[in-house]
This record gives C-alpha cells, structure tokens and sequence, in this order.
C-alpha cells in the first residue's frame, strides 16, 4: 500500500480548484465593492488541519494515508462540507470546495458556513475492514475540530453513509455521548433522513425546471447527457427522465455509452452497480468523457470532478443548458467562452445544492429529536431550491451578469453582512 499524503498544488498549475474559485470570488467581490479587511478576511481559510492516518490493513502491515479537514467560514453558522476520499485530494482542492461549499450555503439560505474534507486514497482498493479502519482513524484525527455546533461533515466521492456511521460512532465513543448531528447523510436507521440519498439530484432537478420555464425549453422530450455516474448523476438523469427529458448518454471514469433513443437508465444504474463500470453498459456506443461532453443535445449535466469544461473545449459545447452537478466543473475560461456564447449555466453553488440543503434538514431533525415523512422532505427541498433560483435569476436580470456571477454575488455579499453584524471575530 502507498504511503500517501495531502500536498499543496501550486498557483502555476493550470487549472487549479482553487485558484478558480479565488478568481471567481474576486471577480464577485469587484462588483459588490468589497475591499480591504473584509476581502481578505472572505478569501481566506479559518482554518486547515493537515492529520496523518495510521492504518491497520488486512495482511498486518501498517499503512500511512494524508487527510485535511478545511474550514472555510462561520460567520453564518458551523461550517459543514463533505469528506472525500480519493487518490487525486490534494489541499487546493479541498480549499476550493470549503470555500464553494460557504458560497453554496448562503446561496441557499441555510445557516452554515462551507468546509471540507479528504483522504488521498484509493478507496476502491480498501477492503470493508480496511475502510472502516480508515474511517475511524480520520474520525479521531478530526475530532478536536467538528462537532454539531462547529462542523458537520457529509458524504462525498468516494464516502457513504456507512462511512458517517463510523465516523458518528467514533465521535460519540470518544465524547461520551450519542451525538448523531455531527454528521450528515447517515443511515436512516441510526437517525439519518429520508431522501438525502436522492436530495442532490432532486434539487438538479427543480432548478433545471425552474430553468427550462425561462428559457422556454419543454422538459418532454428534452435530450439529456450526464458526465459522472455516481449518486448525484444517476439521481440527475433518472429524476430528469421522470418529466420527460431523453438521458441519451452517461459516463464515469470507465468511459460513456451513447444511445439516441434514449437509455435504459434503471438498467445503466444497475450495471454501474454490479460492475462499477457504465462504459460497458450494452445499450448504444461507447463514447469518452470528452465526446460525452460535446454532444449535440439540449441539457448537459457535469456530475463528475473539477475543470471538466475548460477552454480547450468549451467551444465544442453544444448544449444551450448547462446544470452543475458536480463542484467546479467549468474553469474561469470556459465560462467566458460560454458566456460570449449564450450558454445559460446553472452553476455548481446553486444547482448542486440540494444534498446540503437535505443535510441541513437532517442536522435540524437530529437537534429537534423530530423526523420528518420523505415528502416533508422534499416539498421543504422545492421551497428552497426554486427560491435560491428565482432569487438568483432575479439578480443576474438586474445587474445584466450571468448567472454564476449573480450566485456569487449573492452568496458572498450575504456572508459578508452577517460578518459585518458579528463583527470578524468569531472563532
């Protein structure tokens, strides 16, 4: 087993998480006026944890993996962000998504600030007690900083809910006392809550409604690609086909399958679980990520990783309706193309928010000892989400900017009242 640890990418590389994420909180704070104090104090971390994980594995041995845990902001409330365990973490990433996650939270009007977390791993490799393993190490080494009332971590690539299970156990074992609410996305059984697992690709779907109302897009018959296959763009392509959309191709690291008829995604779902692979999905043609990407169809859903569209081929996109699944997945460049293009972008801090947004009502459920009917859940999740969108459209109408930057603008300017009203100081 390698021995892994959490590095720093430097500015120069291209394409870097979060470089991309400091132009693009730059370019918002430029047209909101911030400056000085209160500029530097929002582009800049609260803190980062760099921990070390030692690792009992199956055949005895002793293995040494890196992990962060990143906090971006709480002026809002407790930061909260999901764990991510993946051989490609590195540390910009991770701040990336931390601060993402700050801007995604206020966007949707939910009181927390973003964090984030990650292993540098290859977690497909770890056996059931190897990941478990893992889990509860990280736990213990991110202990001292999360809590219910200070950070709430969350699945993400490559975690579960039963990795928040260990790491919710873990937490209580070593407070000594049951503590559910400080984690998210946990088994429904151990005080989880119905339709997380379904909730970021519920929320994709509302906004893309809200959206193709805009636009004028009928959803009925609508084509539709997915690039990333894993829970929020299998939820995506499934709750999109049930109004009617046409999900002519999928995709995952394996590769995509292509089908203009329109797939069998209940099938696809089914054999990306049995075999981790969709590329080998008999249902059409093989195609790549890239070919995935540039398809001719009305709606592309980026699910999978960071820096996906950039401006190698934004130009080649073809959809006119863009919806932000995964977090980054069009760099600072690419949008501008689009932009000149008139591709309308629901972007990633909007679109993707209803997993967060879900979380925030698991974590509401657990502190009130309360819970909640699934459709409680998700008609809470509508309200949320088509309000965090018309307020959004609403603001990139009046001030004639796109809607990544109305986003933005919005989520920035509402984390920089609240810190002006707490005054900066809070720990």
């Amino acid at each position: 087993m390698d021995h892994s640890s959490i590095e720093v990418i430097p500015a120069t590389v291209v394409a870097d998480p979060y470089q991309s994420a400091l132009t693009q909180f730059d370019a918002a704070a430029e047209r909101l006026g911030i400056e000085g104090a209160m500029r530097q104090y929002l582009r800049t971390n609260r803190r980062e944890l760099s921990v070390s994980l030692a690792v009992r594995m199956d055949d005895g041995s002793t293995a040494i993996f890196g992990g962060c845990r990143v906090q971006h902001n709480n002026a809002r409330g407790p930061c909260k962000g999901g764990i991510r365990f993946h051989p490609d973490v590195h540390l910009n990433e991770v701040r990336a998504l931390a601060m993402w996650m700050t801007w995604k939270c206020a966007i949707a009007n939910i009181p927390y600030g973003g964090g984030k977390g990650g292993v540098r791993v290859d977690y497909k490799k770890l056996s059931p007690t190897e990941m478990e393993n893992l889990s509860r190490a990280y736990a213990s080494a991110i202990g001292p900083i999360i809590g219910p009332d200070r950070d709430i971590p969350a699945p993400d690539v490559g975690t579960t809910p039963q990795v928040m299970a260990w790491i919710m156990d873990t937490y209580s074992r070593e407070h000594g006392a049951w503590n559910p609410a400080v984690v998210t996305g946990k088994p429904v059984n151990i005080s989880g809550t119905l339709g997380r697992e379904a909730a970021t690709g519920r929320g994709l779907q509302f906004v893309v409604e809200e959206a193709a109302r805009d636009r004028g897009l009928a959803l009925d018959g609508a084509t539709v690609a997915v690039q990333g296959f894993g829970n929020a763009g299998q939820w995506s392509a499934r709750l999109l086909a049930g109004q009617g959309c046409r999900v002519v191709a999928v995709s995952d690291t394996s590769g995509g399958i292509y089908n203009g008829r329109g797939l069998d995604l209940e099938a696809a779902v089914a054999h990306k679980l049995a075999t981790n692979k969709v590329a080998t999905f008999n249902d059409g043609d093989q195609i790549s990520n890239d070919d995935l990407l540039t398809l001719d169809v009305d709606i592309l859903v980026p699910a999978a990783f960071e820096n996906q569209i950039t401006a190698a081929n934004a130009a080649d996109v073809k959809a006119p309706l863009i919806a932000e699944a995964a977090n980054g997945p069009t760099t600072p460049e690419a949008d501008r193309i689009l932009a000149e293009k008139g591709t309308f972008i629901v972007p990633d801090v909007l679109a993707s928010g209803g997993g967060v947004v879900v979380s925030y009502f698991e974590w509401a459920q657990n502190r009130q000892g309360m819970f909640w009917d699934e459709e409680q859940v998700n008609t809470r999740l509508s309200q949320v989400m088509r309000t965090a969108f018309r307020e959004v459209a609403a603001l990139s109408e009046k001030e004639k900017v796109t809607m990544r930057d109305a986003a933005l603008m919005l989520g920035i300017s509402r984390v920089a009242d609240a810190a002006r009203l707490r005054g900066m100081h809070h720990a």
